[in-house]
């Protein structure tokens, strides 16, 4: 990640005294080797960006809205109304993409039957709608980002499956936004897999990707990172105050889970609560985000989600998946989950007119170059130690090697133990292990994996090995 600028004194010191040493070979360098660019923009990823369309959200958006309702329970038989009509549109069109892009977009249906439940009155189909764009590399190509919008719809009662719910910002506004991303994106390679989804039943208890991502569980499937779109429609808060320059992007530290895993009881153990996987992939994508979009904040939320509130990168959370969720800064929560109506002369319901489909494209701008970025870049760094057989005032780390043929090397990044983004960092080269002159006690460290044209990876944080 591009880190914080230092003072041009603790640069120059740092580079004086850091070693990056070869774990077959050590080699003390009297400065530090000199490594891709990663703060330049990668002309892919700028194209990748520049083409996400605001008309084209839009229209996606109006159709999504046109089939009445997309309630979980709705019609599936009928053409034009109902979640069936739906899915099957979002299945063509994404398959019209692909054949647009020769055909490496891989559009299918992924369904389950739901028992009933508090929420589902009857066994209902449940039915995702997946496009897979396959990796180039093959080092890399089992590695999987996973982005999704869930195109079903509610109103007032949950259980209500035939009133008109155009569900317009929550959350055709994603779904829209996955679906211009698949479109764009399939025109071009990527090292790793990406999958774009609809996914169904949100409302109903985060089914279809609870559905998915307990199979990709099953499958052992490298899900590297998850982003969830969900109400990223509006730009105008509840009192009328119009904000389109950031997004809110929530990333959750340690899981709620009944038993912590060994991995996260490091996390305890060293102070590095906030150095959770979900958080240093939410580290990249504010960092690439804001590059790639200018005068558009990413605002990093450091909470699973929103209070009595939910969405689909949850599932993934459980599941022990980095993921993250995209929703606007301000929203107005008399058009979410709400009939149509009017009421003491306001205007209440989920309708289009309340969209702002430059600030959708703004939203899928970033996530598009977070998805590229991550895609074309090595993996994460694993089984990365803080060495910490003595007492000193140095940090040595060590870790395993990467296994990209375009990899150029590794490079170090550290922050103050009460600074939310990476401050400092250090290219050490194509070695497995390297000391810095800072000291383990004082700092938070990561390491990347960086390929030759300047792609890094999110940081890893290490575990500490005496």
């Amino acid at each position: 990640m591009r880190s914080a600028r230092l003072s041009q004194h603790f640069r120059t010191t740092l580079l004086a005294s850091l070693v990056a040493a070869s774990v077959c070979a050590p080699l003390a360098r009297a400065v530090a080797p000199a490594g891709p660019d990663t703060t330049r923009h990668q002309a892919q990823v700028d194209k990748l960006v520049k083409q996400i369309s605001p008309q084209r959200i839009e229209g996606y958006i109006r159709k999504l809205v046109s089939f009445q309702t997309r309630h979980t329970m709705s019609d599936t038989t009928s053409e034009t109304t109902g979640i069936g009509a739906a899915r099957r549109w979002i299945k063509s069109e994404l398959e019209r993409c692909g054949a647009g892009a020769n055909g490496r977009l891989q559009v299918t249906f992924d369904s389950h039957i739901a028992p009933i439940s508090a929420r589902i009155s009857t066994p209902t189909e449940i039915v995702n709608v997946v496009a897979t764009l396959p990796g180039t590399q093959a080092a890399s190509t089992e590695r999987l980002y996973v982005v999704s919008g869930h195109y079903d719809s509610r109103n007032t009662d949950i259980m209500d499956a035939t009133g008109y719910a155009p569900g317009a910002n929550d959350d055709a506004s994603g779904t829209a936004a996955v679906m211009e991303m698949a479109c764009v994106m399939a025109r071009e390679q990527f090292d790793a897999t990406l999958v774009f989804m609809a996914v169904a039943a949100e409302e109903q208890g985060l089914l279809g990707a609870a559905h998915w991502a307990e199979l990709a569980k099953q499958k052992n499937l490298n899900v590297a990172g998850m982003f969830t779109n969900d109400i990223i429609g509006s730009s105008r808060a509840d009192n009328g105050r119009v904000d389109n320059t950031q997004v809110r992007l929530f990333a959750e530290s340690l899981p709620n889970t009944k038993e912590m895993s060994e991995a996260n009881r490091t996390l305890l153990a060293t102070g590095g609560e906030n150095d959770s996987i979900s958080r240093n992939l939410a580290r990249h994508v504010k960092d690439v985000g804001e590059r790639y979009v200018p005068k558009f904040k990413v605002n990093v939320i450091q909470r699973r989600d929103r209070y009595l509130r939910g969405g689909d990168h949850m599932p993934f959370l459980e599941r022990g998946y980095a993921a993250l969720r995209f929703t606007e800064p301000n929203e107005d929560f008399n058009h979410q989950h709400q009939n149509v109506r009017l009421e003491n002369g306001v205007k209440i319901g989920d309708l289009i007119e309340y969209n702002d489909f430059d600030y959708i494209a703004k939203v899928a701008r970033v996530n598009t170059a977070a998805l590229a970025t991550l895609a074309l870049a090595p993996a994460a760094p694993q089984q990365v130690k803080m060495l910490t057989a003595k007492l000193e005032n140095d940090s040595t780390l060590t870790w395993q090697a990467n296994a990209e043929p375009d990899l150029a090397g590794y490079r170090i990044v550290w922050r103050d133990t009460t600074a939310a983004k990476w401050e400092g960092s250090q290219y050490v080269g194509n070695v497995t292990q390297a000391t810095l002159k800072l000291s383990k006690d004082n700092y938070f460290f990561g390491v990347q994996a960086i390929d030759k044209d300047g792609n890094a990876s999110v940081a890893s944080y290490p575990s500490p090995q005496r």
